[in-house]
């Protein structure tokens, strides 16, 4: 084939002739360099040579693009590939590739938080419990939302600082120093925080998307585990056996009977405050005395007696939807704001503060006086099995729960004066 030099007047002159699909015109200033018509008009560099004995044609792209001596280096480039007995395809695919996982390691490495946050709830979320799966969204929102009574907006959550950082900017001294400005205000909040950003953390480790973004060690270098917040239960934050008299009386005279019982389910039962809100009708068997509790422990839940009293209190509730302790004013309609009741009631008995989860603790302190076993109480209350045979062998049956629960009722009722026929019953009424 014949060769000419490549001027930008031939280049432009070279056309496809009439008749014919393409036609070429070679460089002789660099091997294998080719011009290529086609009968479009469309003009394009090439590279032609062979390797093992077979011809090999690579483009390279348009004269607009590459400029003459642009094309004769990299056909130059081309060539020593061949030479070196290398296929220019290959080592072009291997540059793509190369290419293809530079720019997906820049978008790993430019991940934030928040985005790969939203990819673990999304995750996770079908093996949390509700309560569970709403503290990742209370703990982590930016705030801002007008509250529906009164006046301002809610506060961010703690993790919400850490939303818009790139995962590869979670270093320990990030953490330490975020956990110190949150502990200062809300220490509680920002252990439960810390936990669950650990497990978001040791998430992205499993996960080939985020794997190896977050720097190693992090979430447990020392000076983070020393920033984290020692949590220790509220000074008094319990209910002591000369006070249940006060604190009835004063429960029992709440306006608002949904509350009261409520309330009165929590010391009676020990049960979260959580697991009592979500309590719905179809939980309770009133003819077998049971009621089935979502616990965030045991994932299909568990069962608990229903004590003569407290089947009393929860018959006499409005039935006017699926939850027990309904609310005509919330957007679910169920209970959502009892603490306010709680608080007013101990005003009332001129008793110091005691918070709702305080009440899931007195029941536990109150199982003592009738010595019953620690884990018995534990069942009822969905603690975790403490000891090896408590987690492999004893799970007791409702009617022994029920024989030691029977007995904390009647003894809690007894301490607190309340008059109560344990043969008397009450049907249910609905209301429209």
């Amino acid at each position: 084939m014949s060769k000419v030099k490549f001027t930008a007047t031939r280049i432009r002159a070279h056309v496809c002739p009439e008749g014919k699909s393409q036609a070429f015109l070679w460089d002789c200033g660099a091997t294998g360099l080719g011009l290529r018509a086609t009968r479009s008009g469309a003009r394009t560099y090439i590279f032609q040579g062979k390797l093992h004995g077979s011809t090999l044609r690579i483009t390279i792209g348009s004269p607009d693009a590459w400029t003459i001596a642009q094309a004769q280096d990299e056909a130059r480039r081309l060539q020593r590939l061949v030479d070196a007995g290398k296929d220019p395809r290959e080592e072009a695919a291997e540059r793509r590739a190369a290419s293809l996982a530079k720019q997906v390691e820049e978008r790993r490495r430019d991940v934030t938080v928040g985005e790969a946050w939203e990819a673990y709830i999304e995750d996770r979320r079908g093996r949390w419990s509700q309560r569970h799966y709403q503290d990742h969204l209370r703990l982590s929102t930016a705030g801002g939302i007008p509250y529906r009574r009164g006046r301002g907006t809610t506060m961010p959550g703690p993790l919400a600082h850490l939303m818009a950082l790139k995962l590869s900017e979670l270093t320990g001294e990030r953490i330490a120093v975020w956990l110190k400005s949150q502990t200062s205000e809300r220490p509680t909040m920002a252990a439960l925080s810390y936990r669950l950003l650990r497990a978001f953390i040791r998430w992205t480790e499993d996960v080939d998307e985020y794997s190896g973004v977050v720097p190693a060690g992090s979430y447990n270098a020392r000076r983070v585990r020393d920033a984290v917040p020692r949590v220790r239960a509220k000074e008094g934050d319990v209910l002591q056996r000369e006070q249940l008299k006060l604190w009835f009386d004063a429960v029992t005279r709440l306006d608002n009977p949904v509350i009261s019982a409520y309330l009165q389910a929590l010391l009676l039962t020990g049960a979260r405050r959580e697991e009592m809100a979500a309590l719905r009708w179809s939980d309770i068997d009133f003819r077998w005395r049971s009621l089935s509790l979502s616990d965030k422990v045991e994932e299909t839940g568990r069962v608990i007696p229903l004590g003569a009293y407290l089947s009393m209190l929860l018959s006499g509730l409005p039935r006017r939807s699926e939850w027990v302790f309904s609310s005509t004013s919330s957007a679910d309609g169920r209970l959502n704001e009892p603490s306010k009741g709680h608080v007013k009631a101990l005003a009332v008995a001129g008793l110091p503060h005691v918070s709702l989860h305080g009440l899931r603790r007195s029941f536990g302190t109150l199982c003592e006086w009738v010595e019953m076993p620690a884990g018995v109480s534990a069942q009822i209350m969905g603690h975790k099995p403490s000891a090896l045979a408590e987690k492999h062998y004893r799970r007791r049956p409702l009617d022994l729960l029920r024989a030691w629960y029977d007995k904390i009722e009647a003894w809690i009722l007894a301490q607190a004066g309340v008059e109560f026929d344990a043969s008397h019953t009450m049907s249910l009424r609905a209301v429209n």
